[in-house]
């Protein structure tokens, strides 16, 4: 996708002045305006802002295919189903994989917790249990009895708090399936937002053109679209670095005996941090739980490796991937990258965070184009000194009666 570029040089066109009674009234008020409307109506900014953020990313691929002389519609039909199927295919092999390793870990889980060792007529989780008490006696906490209080949970279980865990989780269940609902019903109406902006694109790009032209550089849709290809490309380059270097990691714990079993799951692991790599910040450690969790169940000396690994992965992102990948890709200070995705966060929970960065990514680029262009105006006078003022001295009063 070929993106004009901006001539060194260029000329310089004219410039917007924002007047002294605007910069002291008016931002004031669109600012305070704003953050009384983003809490009502902060679903219909998260839906169009995701929206926008789809048409956006999607409209150079639309663009290259209306210059084969397609109809801008076929165009965007062709554009939409493929990344429709993209994303769905994705999801398939994703799911096959995680729910065919996850049967599997799953059994040996269940095994662990279940089969008895014909030697010591023990689970595998009751040989580390009596070991662990055994670790507790040696330093002094034979207060702690691991094993009354398993004992004093699961007789409270079968007593009937079984039942309370039931209707828990039937009601769990039902708020479940209407958030299943009400997130399908997002899911259209974004898919339809996008379409429709992906129709109208050329008369936006025509009429932004005609009130702020280019002056030699990309035009503001372009430098939008190149922004968020930016930021995908960076995401794309740090999921498959730090997932990549989970699974392999995982893999060698498991070859070596350390984790044992990691080796089976390395992939599922590793599929998992990728995923999860998309949330900033919050990602990283999420995506230690599920192998972390693994290891506790199989090896609770394993979880010690598991975090070292994880520990070394998040050093490397940290001091190596991230500055050099996604600095590159948003070009904003870190203290902006954290407001915008607490503000996200505050909005729309996750899916907020999710469309944070691209957002801030976007904004990044209309920013820029009409910092080139508009201007504020200055408070000092034209020759630059301060803005005079006048200040009326009133006489002094005379002190005593009249006509003295």
């Amino acid at each position: 996708m070929a993106q004009p570029q901006v001539r060194p040089g260029a000329p310089r066109g004219p410039r917007i002045e924002i007047p002294r009674w605007i910069q002291l009234v008016g931002l004031p008020v669109l600012v305070l305006l704003a953050f009384l409307l983003a809490r009502p109506l902060g679903h219909v900014i998260f839906l169009f802002l995701t929206a926008s953020v789809i048409a956006f990313t999607l409209n150079p691929l639309v663009r290259d295919l209306s210059r084969l002389r397609l109809p801008r519609a076929l165009a965007v039909t062709i554009v939409y189903l493929l990344f429709v199927a993209a994303i769905g295919g994705a999801l398939v092999a994703v799911g096959i994989v995680a729910v065919d390793q996850t049967r599997n870990a799953a059994e040996r889980i269940d095994a662990y917790v279940t089969e008895e060792d014909p030697a010591t007529g023990k689970t595998g989780a009751g040989e580390d249990i009596d070991r662990l008490q055994g670790w507790l006696d040696d330093h002094g906490l034979e207060g702690v009895q691991i094993s009354d209080q398993l004992d004093e949970w699961s007789s409270s279980v079968g007593a009937g708090e079984l039942s309370g865990y039931v209707q828990d989780a039937v009601s769990f269940a039902q708020g479940a399936a209407v958030s299943v609902i009400l997130l399908l019903f997002s899911l259209i109406l974004i898919v339809v937002i996008s379409i429709y902006m992906l129709l109208d694109m050329p008369r936006l790009e025509d009429s932004i053109d005609r009130r702020f032209p280019p002056h030699g550089g990309a035009p503001l849709t372009q430098r939008v679209e190149r922004s968020l290809w930016g930021y995908v490309k960076g995401q794309a380059i740090l999921s498959l670095v730090i997932g990549g270097s989970a699974g392999v990691g995982m893999w060698v714990l498991g070859k070596t005996g350390l984790v044992d079993g990691a080796d089976e799951y390395a992939l599922l692991f590793g599929v998992w941090t990728a995923l999860i790599e998309v949330i900033p910040y919050i990602g990283p450690w999420l995506s230690a739980v599920p192998p972390a969790l693994y290891a506790l169940f199989v090896d609770p000396i394993g979880v010690l490796w598991v975090a070292a690994l994880f520990l070394f992965i998040y050093q490397v992102e940290g001091h190596v991937v991230v500055p050099n990948v996604m600095a590159n890709a948003l070009r904003l200070h870190p203290l902006l990258v954290i407001f915008g995705l607490l503000a996200g966060g505050a909005l729309y929970g996750i899916p907020g965070v999710l469309v944070a960065l691209p957002t801030m990514a976007g904004a990044r680029a209309v920013w820029e184009f009409f910092s080139e262009r508009v201007e504020l105006e200055s408070w000092d006078d034209a020759e630059g000194g301060p803005v005079p003022v006048e200040v009326e001295i009133e006489p002094p009063r005379a002190v005593g009666g009249s006509g003295t």
